[in-house]
């Protein structure tokens, strides 16, 4: 902003930065003046945050979610084809898989093992994944909506509903790890 590479196009005005000779209202929504090339290799890893996000926390051979996961299961990455008979380590071929189901299948195709994914591993839409394990503000979900459609806001709002876990005594639910519209 102070470069002028990018503008502000919405702040909140209830928080304001200071320094020596400015205050700033805190920025919720920027806007880049021209486009950032970013290297693809960096676009679009495959983490076990952004894929576990991707699948919407859930097992994609068994169906179940890391909240009906019990005692030391756990969600775990799963190459469709193993590495070891040359799988690689791309969207495409990944899968989240609970610690059950992947070691049942170990090094194996799964229609070898009688398993079938739920659905085909593929790379997630860039804004999708980019939103997926982070907090939406309904400011920032209005453009989303306006630059991306309806469509990509449609999904990160399923993927927001997906995934709640309880919190407290009283049962409040909050979202974990991945998106949720916040007031």
């Amino acid at each position: 902003m102070f470069d002028r590479k990018a503008e502000v196009l919405e702040a909140d005005d209830r928080r304001i930065y200071r320094s020596a000779k400015e205050r700033v209202a805190a920025p919720l929504v920027i806007r880049l003046k021209r486009f950032v090339h970013v290297p693809r290799k960096f676009r679009r890893q495959v983490t076990n945050t952004f894929l576990f996000a991707r699948d919407g926390y859930r097992c994609m051979y068994c169906g179940r979610t890391k909240t009906q996961l019990r005692g030391r299961e756990f969600l775990t990455r799963d190459h469709v084809l193993p590495l070891s008979r040359g799988g690689l380590n791309t969207w495409d071929n990944v899968a989240t898989a609970c610690s059950g189901c992947n070691n049942r299948k170990a090094s194996h195709l799964p229609e070898e093992c009688g398993m079938h994914l739920m659905q085909t591993p593929s790379e997630p839409n860039y804004v999708e994944l980019v939103w997926a394990v982070r907090r939406v503000t309904r400011v920032q979900a209005k453009y989303i909506g306006m630059f991306y459609g309806d469509e990509v806001l449609d999904a990160l709002i399923r993927h927001a509903d997906d995934e709640h876990e309880p919190k407290g005594p009283a049962g409040e639910h909050e979202p974990v790890r991945h998106l949720a519209l916040v007031s």
